[in-house]
């Protein structure tokens, strides 16, 4: 074979191999998704090593060049316009590689336990309130978007996570986390915007385990063990509980997908530690918002519902909604959706998707789109005063329109005295609309006041608005 048809093989071979290259995208990043409209978006992805990667979105008339990094990596921050869409973006590295059908509007980050993951279309034998209309009603014309991560646990980060994203069609609705879609629909009904939920959540887990591995032998060592990294293997009993692994192997994987906040629903594995849940989940927050670049990035959450777990009288359900109250004063830039009337006493799985997902979405249209008129925000104890036998309850965010009901005496209070024996008591609304007054004849001189303190109670108090007051006590007594 002389050299010259020997060069001009290499030569073809070299074309056909970089013809044959092209960009590799995570699965967040594809067909049908949403960005986050009027900031840089983050893009990111894989392609021959340091070679340039040209991207062209349809929307705008400049293009943004990266070069790819030794390992084939690369980022990029791309300059989005107001909602709008659809659109297409293209990549160019070798072969050209185009995402169809793009969104710019809303993105949050949904995340949380079953009560998060809960689909549109329930669990077999728990249904969602209003699922039928919802999915059988759903247009792929209206401009929701909503991507599930796959279920994945590791021991070390993932880049990447099995997800697509998916149009508001009735198939993709029905397995739409409920809660994240109910946010999503008030979120678009209200801006007229498009709206994309990414849903990254695991029934049955700790907070702990959405927590990086540094972050909790930092901060929370010595409370957890984390000898299974050492081993290199899971822990033999639910390893989906272990610290770090669902950081890992999910959240992790959609790290630094440009969104506008987080929505969380969870706390019933970790209510049994409802005092050092106070200090992980403003730790978790921290860390998220450290992940993500934006130390104002909102975070809501939503408090657990009420449910008989093993003995519908013990307060530890209580404690942990009160634990989750408390936190509210250690997060800036931060809500709490309660739901002490839509819980259920014989499934931990509520019925009732709509009004979480509404309160939540109420305190991100208040605090995040400046829209006024509404106290969306829940009444949460900051106070109480002993006086002549009564005691006299203050509130934070009470309302602009007060506290609801009046002229009725409200059940599910409690009065201790020194004794710290708590009996049933009364409650009224006063005049200023702003306090409560709790009495009870079995306590002439009480200390300490408690309301909803069980993990099976009824609610009674309301802003004016039907948002209910927090559970709390006003004793940390054992």
């Amino acid at each position: 074979m002389n050299k010259r048809y020997l060069s001009l093989c290499l030569i073809l071979l070299c074309c056909a191999l970089t013809a044959g290259a092209k960009v590799v995208l995570p699965p967040v990043i594809s067909d049908n998704m949403v960005l986050q409209q009027n900031t840089d978006a983050a893009l990111w992805g894989k392609a021959e090593p340091g070679k340039k990667v040209t991207i062209i979105p349809s929307w705008a008339k400049a293009k943004t060049v990266v070069i790819a990094g030794e390992d084939g990596s690369w980022s990029a921050r791309v300059s989005t316009p107001a909602a709008g869409g659809p659109y297409e973006i293209t990549f160019v590295s070798g072969e050209k590689v185009t995402l169809k059908n793009i969104l710019i509007g809303e993105v949050w980050i949904c995340s949380g336990q079953s009560n998060m993951e809960m689909p549109v279309k329930g669990f077999k034998g728990q249904p969602v309130d209003g699922s039928e209309d919802l999915i059988l009603g759903a247009k792929s014309s209206v401009p929701i978007r909503t991507c599930n991560l796959k279920r994945v646990k590791a021991l070390t980060p993932q880049d990447e996570c099995a997800c697509s994203w998916g149009e508001n069609t009735p198939e993709n609705v029905a397995n739409a986390s409920a809660t994240a879609y109910f946010f999503a629909k008030k979120l678009h009904e209200v801006l007229d915007i498009p709206v994309g939920v990414i849903n990254v959540s695991w029934g049955g887990t700790p907070i702990e385990a959405w927590m990086k591995k540094e972050l909790i032998s930092g901060e929370f060592g010595n409370e957890f063990d984390l000898s299974f990294y050492d081993k290199g293997e899971f822990r033999e009993k639910n390893p989906h509980k272990a610290p770090g692994v669902l950081y890992n192997g999910m959240l992790h994987s959609v790290i630094p997908f440009t969104a506008k906040g987080f929505i969380w629903y969870q706390g019933c594995d970790n209510r049994t530690r409802f005092e050092q849940y106070k200090r992980l989940q403003p730790a978790f927050v921290k860390m998220l918002r450290e992940d993500w670049g934006n130390e104002d990035m909102p975070f809501y959450f939503t408090q657990i519902a009420p449910y008989r777990y093993d003995d519908p009288e013990s307060p530890v359900g209580g404690y942990m909604m009160w634990a989750q109250a408390q936190t509210l004063d250690l997060i800036p830039h931060s809500g709490m959706a309660t739901t002490h009337d839509v819980g259920s006493f014989a499934c931990i799985h509520p019925a009732d998707k709509e009004s979480v997902g509404n309160r939540l979405a109420y305190q991100a249209l208040v605090n995040d789109y400046g829209l006024k008129g509404v106290d969306a925000f829940p009444p949460v104890f900051s106070e109480a005063e002993f006086k002549d036998g009564k005691a006299t309850v203050s509130f934070t965010n009470p309302g602009a329109m007060g506290l609801s009901p009046i002229n009725v005496e409200l059940g599910g209070f409690e009065l201790a005295g020194e004794d710290k024996v708590f009996h049933p008591a009364k409650a009224k609304v006063l005049g200023d609309r702003m306090k409560i007054q709790v009495w009870s004849s079995e306590v002439p001189e009480p200390v300490a006041v408690r309301y909803g303190m069980k993990n099976w109670s009824v609610a009674t108090l309301f802003n004016t608005f039907g948002i209910p007051a927090s559970p709390f006590r006003s004793d940390d007594w054992e």
